[in-house]
């Protein structure tokens, strides 16, 4: 069973910046398409960004230039590299990733539970 858990949420003063960690674990061949996502109170959930398995990345208008995702496949992790954080940012922020489990022929997605991010001075 492939579970998905983020990690490295917390408090954050504005302008200040946070690494949040997503790994996978379980039987996995590999991990496709890596997403980030954030919701926070009383809004609906918003893509934050992705990273393809090639690298390729792409991100929301609202953090371009100030985010960052990366991914390790050798560890089945990804990463989301929050700077300047803006008030705005505070949300429970997600990951989710197309994952092949071995003995599979197929991507599946799966979600991580989620990390708190608090912006607030």
């Amino acid at each position: 069973q492939v579970q998905l858990m983020e990690s490295g949420g917390g408090l954050v003063q504005p302008g200040g910046s946070l690494r949040l960690s997503c790994g996978a674990s379980g039987n996995i061949y590999s991990i496709g398409v890596m997403k980030w996502y954030r919701q926070a109170p009383g809004k609906m959930r918003e893509f934050v960004a992705r990273i393809f398995s090639d690298g390729g990345t792409y991100y929301s208008d609202s953090v371009k230039g100030r985010f960052t995702i990366s991914r390790d496949d050798a560890k089945n992790m990804g990463y989301l590299q929050m700077n300047s954080l803006k008030a705005e940012g505070a949300a429970v922020y997600t990951c989710n990733a197309m994952i092949r489990g071995s003995g599979n022929s197929e991507y599946l997605g799966h979600w991580g539970q989620g990390t708190q991010v608090t912006v607030s001075s």
